[in-house]
């Protein structure tokens, strides 16, 4: 795509633009119904998305298929687009791509989505209200943005209990590094703050989306299941659920899904996930699903039918639209906005402008690699800041913005001192790439050998144990 092509958009109408826009969306839905080129499908998701950006400068209101720019509609205060930019990222629940190689701009994604930036004065509140330092995913801004994060710690200072929630979409066996991020830090603050979580595993969005049988999806529940129990969550205070098990069994979760179906319209779910009439109805009523967890009263095993326990999501960015809706539903029906904390995403070996995909096995570090394999796929596919020669590094030195090994290690090495000291010396020449790539393999073998030898002894009647409807132990 050629800048050219944004200035033949300046003599258009906003309705012409609007109609523009559609009909790019149906051209970019046309070229993955017919499996495309990759590269044509990407060239036309970007012409796409340079519409968008000229759509909102010129109506300074976010396209919304079904919403034409002539109606009166309600705009969130996501701030002005950035100016200057090439590209747009895209990021939603199933496509993530940065237009540059440092990856996605976090801070613009914050204006966009309209959600706030964790700082220091949370961060103190936190260790305060915790008792505990900050996790290092919070002291290297790797959970970056929140929503409503205060009122959770106003609600908990004032000894109010509140609940954790987070999830997993079974599509494999094997989940990869990228996939513990969100359950490291949900760990944490179940310890930190000693509260009850819950873990989603939506196995009916799998089947809906992917081309797997519904006991596929369920048989991937239960192998996700033993990585996730891995971590090191406790039984006592924590309840894993396979939506394809639970909805069945729990009529307060199921009226919970019918009520936020009600209030939200097919346009409002065209416009937040880009569903299209050829969608199966599947899809277009599933985000109803994931939003009921975000309900204490969903759970009345573990709360009793209290509608009024705060929750709170630690997730990567991406599923952000699924709780704008939510937050958006949940006071016309009687029940509290879930809070969030948001995650930057798992950079793929090969560079951080796209996620990792579970179906390339180069793509990243899986929680089956042997050591070996760890160490072929860092020497050979991880995406190097270094210069081309050792004369030209040792000169001028790597770019650790882009240096996947470095990214990895600001993930999974805890010492803080011991990664600036990495930062400096690869940024000053002094530390070769291939040194760094050492630093890396030596740091992942023996956690994903660990994680390996604690999966192993999870039977499958512990994860029975976890994913039993039962009370939880905590204290209001």
């Amino acid at each position: 795509m050629t800048d050219c092509q944004g200035d033949e958009e300046g003599g258009m109408s906003p309705m012409e633009l609007y109609e523009k826009l559609n009909a790019q969306g149906d051209q970019v839905r046309s070229l993955k119904s017919a499996k495309a080129e990759k590269a044509e499908i990407d060239a036309a998701i970007q012409l796409l998305l340079k519409l968008k950006v000229n759509y909102k400068q010129m109506t300074g209101q976010d396209y919304k298929a079904g919403c034409p720019p002539s109606e009166n509609l309600i705009v969130s205060n996501n701030g002005p687009t950035a100016d200057g930019s090439d590209g747009e990222d895209v990021v939603d629940p199933w496509n993530v791509s940065a237009s540059s190689a440092k990856g996605v701009d976090y801070d613009k994604l914050i204006v966009r989505f309209g959600s706030s930036k964790i700082d220091k004065e949370l961060l103190d509140r936190i260790e305060k209200a915790s008792g505990q330092r900050p996790h290092h995913f919070l002291r290297r801004g790797i959970f970056f943005s929140h929503r409503d994060m205060h009122q959770i710690l106003d609600a908990y200072e004032k000894h109010k209990s509140f609940y954790l929630y987070t999830g997993r979409g079974p599509s494999s066996e094997a989940m990869h590094v990228g996939h513990l991020i969100p359950f490291i830090f949900t760990k944490w603050l179940q310890d930190a703050f000693d509260i009850p979580l819950v873990i989603q595993m939506t196995d009916d969005e799998k089947y809906l989306w992917k081309d797997l049988t519904l006991e596929e999806c369920h048989r991937f529940t239960v192998e996700n299941a033993k990585d996730i129990i891995a971590c090191g969550f406790d039984v006592k205070k924590t309840f894993i659920f396979s939506d394809l098990d639970y909805m069945g069994a729990s009529p307060e979760f199921y009226r919970n899904v019918v009520k936020t179906q009600k209030h939200v319209t097919f346009n409002q779910v065209k416009g937040i996930f880009g569903f299209t009439d050829s969608d199966c109805i599947g899809k277009i009523s599933f985000p109803a699903i994931q939003a009921a967890p975000s309900f204490s009263s969903s759970f009345p095993q573990i709360f009793g039918g209290k509608k009024d326990v705060p929750c709170l999501i630690p997730c990567a960015i991406d599923q952000d639209p699924y709780f704008r809706m939510t937050r958006d539903v949940a006071p016309r029906i009687g029940l509290l906005k879930p809070a969030l904390m948001h995650s930057t995403f798992f950079p793929a070996l090969q560079g951080a402008q796209t996620k990792m995909s579970a179906s390339d096995p180069n793509s990243s570090i899986f929680l089956t690699d042997t050591p070996k394999q760890i160490k072929n796929k860092i020497n050979k596919h991880a995406f190097s800041g270094g210069k081309d020669t050792v004369e030209e590094h040792r000169k001028y030195g790597g770019n650790t913005e882009v240096d996947v090994s470095f990214l990895y290690l600001t993930f999974f090495l805890e010492d803080d001192e011991k990664l600036e000291k990495i930062r400096e010396d690869y940024t000053s020449g002094a530390l070769l790439t291939g040194e760094l790539k050492k630093i890396l393999i030596e740091t992942l073998q023996p956690m994903i050998a660990q994680h390996q030898e604690r999966r192993k002894q999870v039977t499958d009647e512990i994860v029975q144990q976890f994913m039993t409807p039962r009370p939880l132990n905590f204290k209001f």
